[in-house]
């Protein structure tokens, strides 16, 4: 082992008759592959596809509008005595929304399955490795890819400031076609959805300059010894740091209890009740398709870049009904238009560096209201933000006329009936072509008990908010939940019955043991991961401890 590795180290790691399925094959005959099944055994679940439209529209929250005029957006304001408000997840800062996301792009990719077509997932390939290993990041490598590097270091995009104000923050590199100067300039990095909206391409770009930092700080270290380092570091954070987050500590050490023990490596196993592999381990779909989407409800609609921008229709300066209806320096995740949402694939304005402290905790970093606040994010319920039922990629561009109004907001659905925009449905559509159980089998199948139809709601989890069972919304539903939908309603249930709103929301039982194994047993199978080398190893560069994403941060900020 190098000396580099060394250094961190701790030295102690379907009408008809007969019985539903029962003439159905076994499903992905494979224990390991690409993609897989969790759970084999469990016959697919069926419903109407008017059924699953109809759900996934009611998962959709509708803007919130100016009550002076309902024509236009409306954000609650940041007031110094507002460190949260009712449908804000407590103590789960909105950062981990794009951390989430980040890792989903390191672990899958699949550009070839249709939404809307019976998949079978023994034929699907993930053009990702079900790793935790940061290929969405390095790519081919500094071989195949010399245009991503600068010898040791990746090369990196342009400055960006905080409304003029000095930042560490940097663009992507970007690709720019001098002969057509309005074409969208394309980001050159290892996968491209890592520029999908503002926030995730600059959480992308402050991985770049981690590693970069690490390239500065062991300046005799190789290349693929700095890898390793950024690959530990950022292995043990989602264990440590992220899953502790989204799942609860209870679970991650139930799953791993030598975790933050000094114990010799056999001890550390991790105790895996449902992913199970042969020789390599594989993706299931059951968390890709389903399990992992939680991060969906995750999303905010509206978030702060930094503390300097002030914008509104002008990126620079609001209005005074702009600040009214709290907008003022403030930008929706999507928008029909796309200088007023933080759109993606493409360039941005330089002045929307972005402060991780709005983003991420940091240690001894104090809760404080205002636009310096940590912004939380949306908490795990049944009911996905307005501009997630408007996917740009999938719709037609909004009205360009200020004042910002609804329109602004909402792009048209480009081809309804073949590529709905709307989030929600996609997913839900998506389960059913790839023949997910329902919700309760998966529940029954680990032992847990099943959630009455009746405490499944949709809707919003914050106090007072409508919300109605899913059975309401169509009769197919009965004891018949989508899985997806079942693990958000899960939560929400745990979150509503233990009756503290200021407690954080965590998965459930059947979310977070799908969410959690996948992603610990993916580590555990890579023989150069920390868990399976160095279990003891601990996130330090020359004694400074990076616990969390946001330490991490503010250490590759440093110069």
């Amino acid at each position: 082992m190098t000396n580099l590795l060394r250094s961190t180290a701790n030295p102690a790691g379907g009408h008809g008759g007969g019985v539903r399925g029962d003439n159905m094959p076994r499903r992905s005959s494979l224990f390991e592959g690409r993609f897989g099944r969790m759970f084999r055994e469990l016959p697919p679940a069926a419903w109407p596809a008017t059924a699953l439209r109809r759900l996934g529209e009611a998962m959709t929250a509708e803007p919130e509008r100016d009550p002076l005029d309902p024509t236009k957006p409306f954000a609650a304001k940041e007031t110094d005595d507002i460190v949260q408000d009712p449908e804000e997840n407590p103590g789960l800062p909105s950062g981990y929304t794009y951390f989430g996301q980040f890792v989903d792009h390191d672990i899958t990719f699949d550009p070839a399955s249709v939404m809307q077509k019976i998949n079978d997932p023994d034929a699907l390939v993930d053009f990702r490795t079900p790793r935790l290993d940061l290929d969405s990041m390095y790519g081919r490598g500094p071989d195949d890819q010399p245009y991503l590097f600068d010898g040791k270091k990746f090369r990196l995009g342009r400055v960006l400031t905080e409304l003029g104000v000095p930042s560490p923050r940097r663009d992507l590199p970007r690709y720019i076609d001098v002969q057509d100067p309005d074409a969208a300039h394309r980001a050159l990095i290892g996968d491209k959805r890592n520029d999908e909206n503002v926030i995730v391409a600059q959480l992308h770009a402050s991985m770049l300059q981690f590693h970069n930092k690490l390239v500065d700080e062991y300046p005799g270290a190789s290349f693929a010894d700095v890898q390793q380092q950024v690959r530990w570091h950022y292995q043990w954070l989602v264990i440590n740091d992220y899953l502790v987050r989204i799942c609860g500590s209870e679970l991650i050490d139930a799953i791993l209890p030598g975790r933050g023990q000094a114990l010799p490596t056999q001890d550390q196993k991790p105790k895996l009740g449902f992913y199970h592999y042969k020789n390599a381990p594989f993706m299931p779909i059951e968390f890709s398709v389903a399990a992992y989407r939680f991060g969906h409800s995750m999303i905010r609609p509206i978030y702060r870049l930094n503390i300097h921008l002030d914008g509104g229709d002008d990126v620079r300066a609001a209005t005074d009904d702009e600040r009214r209806r709290g907008l003022d320096g403030r930008f929706f995740i999507f928008a029909g238009v796309q200088r007023r949402g933080l759109n993606g694939f493409d360039t941005f304005p330089s002045p929307w560096a972005i402060d991780w402290s709005l983003y991420f905790d940091r240690t001894g970093q104090l809760p404080v209201g205002g636009k310096k606040r940590v912004q939380p994010s949306y908490k795990f319920d049944t009911s996905l933000v307005n501009p997630l039922g408007f996917l740009p990629e999938f719709s037609k561009a909004g009205v360009d006329e200020p004042p910002l109004t609804i329109d602004h907001l909402q792009a048209a659905p480009a081809r309804p009936s073949r590529d709905p925009a709307n989030l929600a449905v996609r997913n839900l559509l998506r389960g059913m072509a790839l023949e997910l159980p329902s919700g309760q089998a998966v529940a029954d199948a680990m032992g847990i008990a099943r959630i009455p139809d009746e405490r499944l709601w949709v809707g919003k989890a914050a106090e007072g908010e409508e919300r109605k069972p899913i059975t309401e919304v169509h009769e197919s539903f009965a004891n018949n939940a989508p899985l997806w939908y079942y693990i958000l309603a899960e939560s929400q249930e745990i979150w509503t019955a233990a009756g503290d709103a200021s407690a954080t929301m965590h998965l459930g039982p059947v979310g977070g043991r799908i969410v959690a194994e996948t992603l610990i047993g993916m580590i555990a199978a890579d023989g150069g991961s920390y868990l399976t080398q160095s279990p003891n190893w601990q996130p330090e560069v020359h004694g400074r401890r990076l616990a969390t994403v946001g330490d991490l941060l503010a250490f590759a900020d440093e110069a």
